[in-house]
């Protein structure tokens, strides 16, 4: 389902969207409630939702419509703005499952060919993702009913933990750094996981995030307020050190440099790494050379594709330690099941457990 105030930008995404044989808009709505009353009606894998429409709202909308069909994805279209970045946060945090940047024009969105790219890999791998967990079970849908206040904190549904191979060097040297990766559902994974590290933790912290110029501002603002971390987008020359939590720009890969001695943060223009400006895999090939193998703690989170796959295996095989989000809690299992089903995580583990493995293994003895 496509959801925008604008009948022209409804048309584009529609034409954009089904020009991929692979996908079919089964409805077109102009508000927050309209996509509410569709829901009810329909069995959709996923929703591209835009922010800002009369009547309701696309941040009011996100629990209205998860508490008719829980197992739909919604994609956020928003503005490149600082408001609009704001705003996309907040949605992930009510429950959206990604975000796209929005043109400013339909001549934009019409001529956009890198938009429309991503506009369809999302909504292809956000619907497979939404399928495996049953959004097209009639029975899953359910009329609407009040939502509680506490439904924006609702906890993920029971997961298994996934074992890995186990590799023999992990766990013996304490870390010096700690490098994540994440695109997809990222956010919220990273709110989740870095809230139990403000306390325990003195390593810097440094993330690539899959986000955009501006987003990345934001993410790192609300990183601070909701973690309670002092995180920050990082800066080209500044120095790595404790206890600080550092943010891959958008646009820009993120690197870790020596200079006099000292580790610092290097921002490069080179050309994107499997698709994507910043990527993970520089980064941890960065981190490798500046920390040396056996002194870095990695971790990949929920995203589509493989980026950190060819880093982490790099960083495993110098000696470091590199855990990865499981399956059943990740929003895509792309970058993690990558490095899971290659063999070389020391665990492969439910969300909620990462941030306190990563806590006890970080901050143990050396």
């Amino acid at each position: 389902m496509v959801v925008d105030d604008s009948a022209v930008i409804r048309g584009l995404l529609t034409r954009a969207l089904e020009g991929d044989s692979e996908i079919r808009v089964v409805a077109s709505v102009g508000d927050g409630q309209m996509a509410v009353n569709a829901l009810q009606r329909n069995s959709l894998d996923v929703i591209v939702l835009d922010i800002e429409m009369p009547v309701m709202d696309g941040l009011t909308a996100i629990p209205k419509l998860l508490a008719v069909a829980p197992q739909v994805k919604i994609i956020m279209a928003s503005t490149l703005t600082l408001r609009g970045a704001d705003i996309s946060m907040r949605c992930l945090s009510a429950g959206a499952a990604d975000y796209i940047p929005k043109p400013t024009s339909t001549r934009e969105i019409g001529g956009a060919d890198a938009f429309k790219r991503e506009l369809v890999s999302k909504v292809k791998a956000l619907g497979a993702a939404a399928r495996r967990a049953g959004s097209r079970t009639r029975g899953e849908l359910r009329p609407l009913t009040p939502v509680p206040a506490a439904f924006l904190k609702r906890e993920p549904p029971p997961v298994t933990l996934r074992p890995a191979p186990a590799v023999g060097s992990v766990g013996q040297v304490k870390p010096d750094v700690i490098a994540i990766g994440s695109s997809t559902g990222g956010p919220q994974a990273l709110f989740e996981v870095l809230a139990h590290l403000k306390t325990g933790v003195t390593q810097p912290i440094l993330i690539t995030q899959h986000m955009p110029a501006t987003f990345t501002t934001i993410l790192a603002e609300h990183i601070t307020r909701q973690c309670g971390l002092n995180a920050q987008e990082a800066k080209d020359g500044e120095p790595v050190v404790s206890g600080r939590c550092y943010i891959a720009p958008g646009d820009f890969h993120m690197l870790v440099t020596q200079r006099a001695g000292a580790n610092v943060i290097s921002l490069t223009k080179d050309p994107p790494e499997n698709f994507c400006r910043p990527a993970v895999d520089p980064m941890m090939r960065s981190i490798l050379r500046a920390f040396g193998g056996r002194k870095v703690l990695a971790c990949i989170l929920t995203g589509m594709g493989q980026d950190g796959l060819k880093g982490c295996t790099d960083v495993v095989n110098a000696g470091g330690t590199l855990i990865a989000q499981d399956e059943a809690s990740s929003v895509v299992w792309g970058m993690p099941g990558a490095v899971a089903q290659a063999g070389i995580c020391s665990a492969v583990l439910p969300l909620k457990e990462i941030g306190p493995y990563i806590r006890k293994f970080a901050s143990r003895a050396a």
